[in-house]
């Protein structure tokens, strides 16, 4: 269903802003403000509600804005879904990203369509953000959280030496190109198309002046890592397969499955030690430090096997004592996944 809360009458405008929506109806109101403020103003901005149950009060919201909005309703199909069917019948020739709980500084689009204008062999450019969560006052400098080092390619974005910002500008040209969003992903399907963009479309930049409010939600998949770590490992077999890959891009792409695997390991040890899981955590460890070769892991095993019960306290209170940390809680240390189809 194509809904246009305004007039139906669609010009051809610079860019389309892309808002996929699912349980966010208490946030949507501040994103479209920022949209709304923005200096660029040739835009189009596409909502697509992807089965949120909230949808009475998301309505409301968009009936009630300012902002002129192309609204979609689906059934719940994943972020993927929401994303390319607003992509479908998008007329800008730019694509900006905004998420229905993030915001831009003013300048936004501006700054993002200056870089790409002025380089016609960028594809994609992402800016630097400012992290918050509602439960605190604090809040972190994304690239201080995610750094993004040196140049962006295919071995950079794998090794995470290079990490996109969720609120890209694009062409929207290189966003068909590149084969969209793979709706079989449910999380990491951003990272998934910058792969895909930066191995076969065209450069991917970055600058570091903080454009957007990145909101860090409590439960949301991205403060999982048990989760992420294993959604990653998805999308990097999936890169494995791909045939044109160059011996050197298989050497790097190999190298970050066997890493992440232990990694996972290690976190799904943490976890089973957060549940009291003493005998799980040591399986976990064991084929973690298979890669890892820790020997601070090392003792951890050994003290599992003689003391477990004091390993399982030490752990407890050494978390208790973490989780008090700002930063902790915004880069999102192993919070459990709360609902299918939160927030990436």
């Amino acid at each position: 269903m194509i809904i246009s809360t305004h007039s139906d009458a669609r010009k051809t405008p610079a860019v389309t802003v892309v808002i996929p929506a699912y349980n966010s109806a208490r946030y949507i109101g501040q994103a479209l403000d920022s949209v709304y403020k923005q200096t660029f103003t040739d835009y189009e901005v596409i909502v697509v509600n992807d089965g949120s149950t909230d949808q009475d009060e998301l309505e409301q919201v968009l009936r009630s804005h300012p902002v002129p909005v192309i609204y979609l309703s689906q059934e719940n199909k994943g972020v993927s879904a929401a994303r390319n069917a607003a992509i479908r019948i998008a007329k800008g020739e730019f694509y900006a990203q905004l998420d229905a709980d993030d915001q831009w500084t003013p300048d936004y689009l501006q700054v993002q369509l200056d870089i790409l204008l002025k380089d016609p062999d960028v594809a994609l450019v992402y800016p630097n953000a400012t992290i918050i969560r509602d439960d605190s006052t604090v809040a972190l400098e994304f690239m201080k959280v995610s750094p993004s080092e040196g140049e962006v390619n295919f071995h950079s974005l794998v090794r995470q030496q290079c990490t996109v910002m969720t609120c890209v500008t694009a062409r929207m040209s290189a966003i068909r190109e590149a084969g969209m969003f793979d709706e079989n992903l449910r999380t990491c399907e951003d990272f998934d198309l910058w792969l895909r963009i930066a191995k076969n479309v065209g450069r991917i930049v970055y600058h570091r002046r903080v454009l957007a409010l990145y909101r860090r939600r409590q439960g949301s998949l991205s403060s999982d890592r048990v989760w992420m770590i294993r959604n990653l490992l998805t999308v990097f077999e999936k890169c494995a397969r791909t045939p044109d890959l160059s011996p050197a891009e298989k050497k790097t792409l190999n190298a970050e499955i066997v890493e992440n695997r232990a990694r996972l390991r290690l976190l799904e040890g943490k976890r089973a030690l957060s549940a009291g899981g003493a005998s799980a955590a040591l399986v976990h460890f064991k084929e973690a430090n298979e890669h890892l070769r820790s020997p601070k892991l090392v003792l951890v095993i050994f003290l599992l096997r003689t003391l477990p019960r004091l390993v399982v306290w030490s752990f407890g209170a050494r978390e208790r004592f973490l989780i008090k940390k700002p930063d902790h809680q915004l880069s999102g240390l192993d919070e459990p996944r709360v609902t299918h189809e939160s927030r990436v």
